[in-house]
C-alpha cells in the first residue's frame, strides 16, 4: 500500500521540478534595460513569456522608460539600480535570482563621445563586461546575449558585411566592443560550458508603435534620427550632415537601418535558439540587420515625406572614425534564429516621429 504513496510523492515532486525548471528557463536578466533598446527589448521579452529583471545605472537612461514598459506590459517590472561595475551590486541580484541568462545592453555608445573620452568608454564597456562575466561565472550563469556593433567591422572592404568579415575598428567605441568579443572568444575557448552570442547590429532607429517608448539622448543627440526628430519638432534649427563627398549614391554615408522593434525580436530569437540547444554554443556571432543601406540624405527625405515637416540641413566636415558604407548580409541570423527584419525605412520613420511628436522633451515631456 506504500507504494502508491510513495509514486504520488515523486510525481508532486518531479511537477514541482519541472514548474521551477521552467520558471529557472524564463527568467532572464537585462542589463541596461531601462535604456533604448533594452526598454523595447523588455517588451518583446514578455511578451514572449520571459520574466524579466532590468538592471541599470541609468546614466543614460531615465526610469521614466521603465515606468512606461511596466504600463505597456500591464504590470509592475522588476527595477533594481546598479553599476555593471559594482560587482558587489550584481553578487546581490544573482543570490535573489536564479537567471537563465543575461542580456547585456549596458555600455556608452557614442562614437564622437569615445573619441573625446576614450577611457570612459573602456573602463564602462570593457571593465564592466568583465565584471559582470565574473559574477556570472560565479553563480554558473552562463548564457549570454551581448549587445555588440557592426562598429566592430571598421571600413569594410567588401559588402554586404558577413559575420566573417575582417574585424578592425576606427574608433574607442568600436575598439571597445571588439576588445569585449575578444574576451568572449578567449572565455569560451578556456570553457566550453559557456554559450556566447554577440548580436552585432547596425543602426537601430524607429521607437515603439505606441509613441510612448523611444529614444532620448541626455544631450544633443550623436545618433542621426534623434537628430533628424529633433529638427523637425523645432528642438533644433538644422541638421548637420558629416561630409558629402563620400563614394556613395549621394555623396552622404550610407548605413543599415533596422527598426528598434525589429531588432528586440531578434534578442527574442537569439534567447529562443540557446533555449533549444542541448550544448553549450561556445562563441557565436550575429549580424542583426535589413541588409539595405540607405544614406543620409535619403533617411532625411523619408523623415520629411512621412512628418510633412521641412528638415533644414548643412554639410559639414567628415567626422572622425565614420566610414563611407556599412550594411549588413543578416543570412546568419535567418538560418539560425529564423528572424529577419520585417520594416521598412518608412515604418522607422513614421514610428519616430510619433514618439517625438507625441514627447518632443523625451521622457522629461511629461
Amino acid at each position: 500500500m506504500k507504494a502508491p504513496l510513495q509514486w504520488g510523492v515523486f510525481f508532486c515532486l518531479k511537477i514541482a521540478l519541472d514548474i521551477n525548471m521552467e520558471n529557472y528557463k524564463n527568467k532572464i536578466l537585462v542589463t541596461g534595460g531601462a535604456g533604448y533598446i533594452g526598454s523595447h527589448t523588455c517588451i518583446a521579452l514578455h511578451e514572449a513569456g520571459y520574466e524579466v529583471v532590468i538592471y541599470d545605472n541609468l546614466s543614460n537612461s531615465s526610469f521614466e522608460a521603465v515606468n512606461r514598459v511596466s504600463s505597456l506590459i500591464g504590470q509592475p517590472i522588476d527595477f533594481i539600480e546598479g553599476d555593471i561595475r559594482d560587482a558587489d551590486s550584481l553578487r546581490q541580484v544573482f543570490a535573489a535570482h536564479q537567471f537563465f541568462g543575461v542580456i547585456h545592453f549596458a555600455g556608452l555608445k557614442a562614437v564622437g563621445e569615445s573619441v573625446a573620452k576614450p577611457l570612459m568608454y573602456y573602463d564602462n564597456n570593457v571593465s564592466g563586461t568583465i565584471t559582470l562575466l565574473k559574477i556570472m561565472a560565479e553563480y554558473e550563469v552562463k548564457k549570454l546575449v551581448f549587445s555588440s556593433s557592426a562598429t566592430v567591422y571598421g571600413d569594410p572592404e567588401i559588402l554586404p558585411i558577413n559575420e566573417d568579415s575582417p574585424r578592425s575598428c576606427t574608433n574607442p567605441y568600436g575598439q571597445s566592443k571588439l576588445t569585449v568579443e575578444h574576451v568572449l572568444e578567449d572565455l569560451a575557448l578556456s570553457d566550453n560550458s559557456w554559450s556566447l552570442i554577440p548580436l552585432r547590429y547596425f543602426n537601430p532607429v524607429g521607437a515603439h508603435p505606441s509613441g510612448q517608448i523611444g529614444e532620448d539622448p541626455n544631450d544633443i543627440p550623436n545618433n542621426l534620427m534623434p537628430y533628424i526628430s529633433q529638427v523637425a519638432v523645432g528642438k533644433l534649427d538644422k541638421l548637420s550632415i558629416f561630409g558629402n563627398d563620400y563614394a556613395t549614391v549621394d555623396g552622404t554615408g550610407v548605413r543599415d537601418f533596422i527598426h528598434v522593434t525589429d531588432l528586440a525580436q531578434g534578442h527574442v530569437a537569439a534567447l529562443n535558439y540557446l533555449k533549444q540547444q542541448k550544448q553549450s554554443l561556445g562563441f557565436l556571432p550575429i549580424n542583426l540587420g535589413s541588409g539595405k543601406g540607405t544614406s543620409v540624405l535619403e533617411l532625411v527625405r523619408a523623415f520629411s515625406a512621412v512628418s510633412a515637416k521641412d528638415i533644414p540641413f548643412q554639410f559639414v566636415g567628415r567626422r572622425a572614425g565614420d566610414i563611407a558604407s556599412c550594411y549588413a548580409s543578416a543570412d546568419k541570423a535567418q538560418e539560425l534564429l529564423g528572424w529577419k527584419a520585417s520594416l521598412s525605412i518608412t515604418d522607422m520613420c513614421q514610428d519616430t516621429w510619433r514618439w517625438q511628436s507625441m514627447n518632443p522633451n523625451g521622457y522629461n515631456s511629461i
